[in-house]
Formats: structure tokens, C-alpha cells, sequence
């Protein structure tokens, strides 16, 4: 295996990203790969994601000319372009971190990671974030996400990696458990 972590530079890798994301969506999974391996939960486009590009290169793990894994660098300003996303930048403006608003940190959220099958387990997800921080640290505080609590492959990925839980609510609106997770970049 020889993957290499870099940024989205063509059309055919965001193509290819899309494709691994509904590879990974519950409903194309079983529950038990869903509670196993983990899960993504949002759908982008290919207009979102090139928009999202053009505004901070994206995060993709390669083999060869695969794409086998993605980060995505999900910029506050892009808030209302994923309906089911307004809601979680919304309660971001509203939780503090260190005696300070979210909101008042250079933030950006991840936007959604995943990782193919067959490279599991093999260190990309680590070296994901390890290239969040690389070209990103510079410009922002804090990566901020949140992640379903029964996602607990994910949640234990995240914290390795040097997240922490800051909140935990439930949505009633598509009925989950979610853990608000940050990571300083400062620290």
C-alpha cells in the first residue's frame, strides 16, 4: 500500500469522493458493517463539493489514482448550503469552549470522514487529520464536528486523534444522539 494524503486537484477526485460517500451511507450498508465499521450521514453534490474546494482544498487519501479516504473542510460560511447541517452552526453559535464562544475562534467544521473498505484500520484516518493540521492549523483555532453517539468506531477515532467531547444533545428532528467534538489546534 502506498497512500498518499493530499487535497483535491481534479474533477475525477471529487467523482471519486462522492462515490466512496454513498458507499458509506446506512442506507447502502447493513447495520451491523454501520455499527462495525461506522457510517457518513450527509449527502453532498458535486457543485457543493467544488465550491467547498475552491474555498479550502479538501482532504483525500490516495492509492495510486483512488481515492480511499476524505476529510472535508466544512467552512462556517457554507452553513446554510446543507439544510441538515444549519441547525448543528446554529448550536455551534451557541457553545462556548474555554470561557469563549465557538463562534468568536477560527473555526471550521469536518465536514464528514470516511475511510473505504478494505484500508480500514491501516493508519489513514490518522493520517487525514495529520493533513487537516498540516494545511489548515494556520488559519483556524479549532476543527469542530459532530459525530452519532452509536457511532462509536468514529467517536473512538476522533478522540485518538485529539478531539474532545464538549457537548451532547439529542435531535428531534431526525431522532439521534450526537456529541459535539472539538479539536484545538493551539494545543
Amino acid at each position: 500500500m502506498s497512500v498518499i494524503f493530499t487535497t483535491v486537484s481534479t474533477d475525477d477526485e471529487i467523482w471519486q469522493l462522492l462515490e466512496l460517500q454513498q458507499k458509506n451511507l446506512p442506507r447502502n450498508i447493513s447495520e451491523e458493517v454501520a455499527n462495525d465499521q461506522g457510517f457518513v450521514t450527509v449527502v453532498h453534490n458535486f457543485d457543493l463539493l467544488s465550491r467547498m474546494n475552491a474555498a479550502y482544498p479538501q482532504i483525500i487519501a490516495k492509492d495510486g489514482d483512488k481515492v480511499v479516504g476524505y476529510a472535508l473542510v466544512m467552512a462556517e460560511s457554507f452553513r446554510y448550503d446543507i439544510p441538515v447541517l444549519t441547525a448543528m452552526f446554529t448550536m455551534l453559535d451557541e457553545l462556548e469552549y474555554e470561557g469563549k464562544l465557538v463562534k468568536d475562534y477560527r473555526y471550521y467544521a469536518m465536514g464528514q470522514i470516511c475511510v473505504a473498505e478494505g484500508y480500514r484500520g491501516q493508519g489513514i484516518f490518522d493520517g487525514l487529520y495529520a493533513k487537516h493540521k498540516t494545511e489548515l492549523s494556520d488559519k483556524f483555532d479549532l476543527c469542530i464536528t459532530e459525530i452519532a453517539k452509536r457511532n462509536t468506531r468514529s467517536l473512538a477515532a476522533h478522540k485518538r486523534v485529539g478531539f474532545e467531547i464538549i457537548h451532547e444533545y439529542f435531535d428531534t428532528t431526525h431522532p439521534e444522539l450526537w456529541e459535539v467534538v472539538l479539536w484545538d489546534f493551539r494545543k
